[in-house]
């Protein structure tokens, strides 16, 4: 008989064992792949079943630029005597040459890429855009370069920041995606600059006249100041100095004498601002314009007095936006305008007033309908002298 233990040894048993072997070894390799040893991992029929499949994503291309963060804002500063870009940049926390880059358009000696390029020409007078706390990338700077500068840049430039590359639109955009349009830029509004003074160590006065209402001393106070060659500015209304005879002959002398005198707007008939709308205060500003300009030879841009003072927000906002950028008030008030008998002052108090109040940089109100000014300007002349005050025109303290 033979033995169990030697048939294990013949051909054909040995071959069957080979194959049993590499069939558990297939099984040991296909063991692994669905789990290493410990996992709790389900037979693949039934993963198969109950595996959640990766959802495909739908690419929806942004085209043009994307929705932007909201705009910084522009804030406009007055070039004052004796600034540098470097001190108005430190004051606003950001470097000169980014403000050079932002007003480039505007004033061509502070462009960069210009030979005539001066960052130090700055002059008072200048309104500069300047953006708080932001600087430009030097090594990618507003683009396009600015085209020819204006011929009277009497506006706060409407920059806005440039962006410094272009987005990538995907190569291969779904069929079905709609481009979304390029967003239009919206310009910064330009809007009036309140001044009251000028610089306090520039050694310079402005004595400034508002005529409107009482016009009987007009032609003398102006006859007065030719004959002393005192410098001033005159705010006409339109309707006082284009419908009335003394008005006419004020101006007609303002007109004789453009090296005395400037001219600004004080409205058509002096009508409170902040109760007009924007586009009321457009037609105040610009029939008073088309008035006065030929009756005195020169333009009103760019200064506005508003009548009894009065501005708000909408009134800087509208004005700008008629044309005149800058809203001139005062630092000293004689209130000629009033009656001695209303509690009024006297040439003494206005001489007084004006003596003790005035300053290098000061804006005098006065008018040319006062009740006591003809009489008191020979004492104000005298003081303000005395205090080594020089009389200019607003165009000589500010320089436009």
């Amino acid at each position: 008989m033979t033995s169990p233990v030697r048939s294990l040894g013949s051909p054909a048993v040995a071959l069957s064992l080979v194959v049993l072997l590499a069939s558990l070894s297939v099984l040991a390799v296909a063991s692994g792949l669905l789990g290493s040893p410990g996992a709790t991992s389900s037979p693949s029929h039934v993963a198969a079943a109950t595996a959640t499949p990766f959802p495909t994503a739908t690419v929806v291309p942004t085209l043009g630029y994307p929705t932007p963060s909201p705009e910084p804002t522009f804030a406009a500063y007055l070039v004052q005597q004796g600034d540098t870009l470097t001190s108005i940049a430190r004051a606003f926390r950001t470097t000169a040459r980014s403000i050079a880059w932002w007003n480039r358009g505007t004033y061509p000696s502070l462009d960069p890429e210009s030979p005539a390029y001066d960052p130090n020409a700055i002059k008072p007078g200048w309104v500069l855009a300047i953006l708080p706390g932001t600087t430009v990338d030097e090594e990618n700077p507003p683009s396009p370069s600015p085209g020819p500068p204006t011929p009277e840049p009497s506006a706060i430039p409407t920059l806005g920041p440039s962006p410094t590359s272009t987005p990538k639109i995907p190569a291969t955009p779904a069929p079905t995606a709609k481009p979304a349009p390029t967003p239009t830029p919206t310009s910064s509004p330009t809007v009036a600059n309140v001044i009251s003074h000028g610089s306090r160590t520039s050694g310079r006065i402005a004595l400034t006249f508002d005529m409107g209402g009482r016009l009987t001393p007009a032609v003398d106070i102006l006859t007065w100041l030719i004959d002393h060659g005192v410098h001033a500015t005159i705010f006409p209304t339109g309707k006082a100095g284009s419908t009335t005879t003394e008005g006419q002959a004020a101006l007609a002398l303002v007109k004789a004498h453009p090296e005395l005198f400037d001219v600004g707007n004080h409205s058509w008939d002096h009508p409170s601002f902040t109760e007009l709308t924007a586009a009321q205060m457009a037609d105040e500003l610009t029939s008073t314009e088309a008035a006065i300009a030929p009756l005195t030879g020169q333009t009103t841009k760019p200064w506005f007095r508003p009548p009894y003072g009065a501005w708000n927000a909408a009134v800087r906002a509208g004005v700008g936006a008629a044309g005149w950028l800058h809203l001139v008030m005062w630092d000293v008030d004689t209130i000629d305008w009033k009656l001695e008998s209303d509690g009024g002052p006297t040439t003494a108090d206005i001489v007084a007033k004006v003596s003790a109040n005035a300053q290098g940089g000061s804006i005098v109100l006065m008018h040319l309908g006062g009740y006591h000014t003809l009489e008191a300007l020979p004492g104000i002349l005298a003081a303000i002298q005395a205090r080594g005050l020089q009389p200019v025109t607003l165009r000589g303290m500010f320089g436009q």
